[in-house]
């Protein structure tokens, strides 16, 4: 088994078919987003394959270590992962093929009017754990 990453992204992927951004979906519609997500976890938990995910909110700021007493908090200039990542799964997979498989499955959550994004999804194998590729 290989640990993958997969990342959702705000901006820096190719923009997704139903490019809507949340902001301007109906409750509704950010509900159903949200259940197909849990349900999409919640059936890779039987299968063993889900390892952790969540949601992430557009705050955040950066901090370095600066000396003691020191910790230096700053919103930029520098590319921001709260302008870019929506949110994580990481997933245990046989093979990177199941991974890739799960993440294109996850890519058709649905957004605007109930329709499948079609989102681009980053996969990364995890540090240490590599991956089972086989073409």
């Amino acid at each position: 088994m290989a640990k993958y990453l997969l990342l959702k992204h705000y901006r820096g992927a190719p923009d997704p078919i139903n490019d809507v951004p949340m902001d301007q979906w109906s409750q509704d519609e950010i509900s159903a987003h949200i259940k197909y997500m849990n349900d999409f976890a919640d059936k890779l938990k039987e299968t063993g394959e889900y390892v952790d995910g969540q949601a992430l909110e557009q705050t955040g700021a950066w901090v370095r270590y600066d000396g003691e007493g020191r910790p230096p908090v700053t919103d930029g200039p520098f590319a921001e992962t709260k302008d870019l990542i929506a949110g994580w799964m990481i997933l245990d997979t046989d093979t990177y093929e199941r991974a890739l498989e799960l993440a294109g499955e996850l890519s058709a959550a649905p957004g605007k009017d109930g329709k499948p994004i079609h989102e681009w999804l980053e996969i990364r194998p995890l540090y240490g754990n590599a991956p089972t590729i086989t073409e």
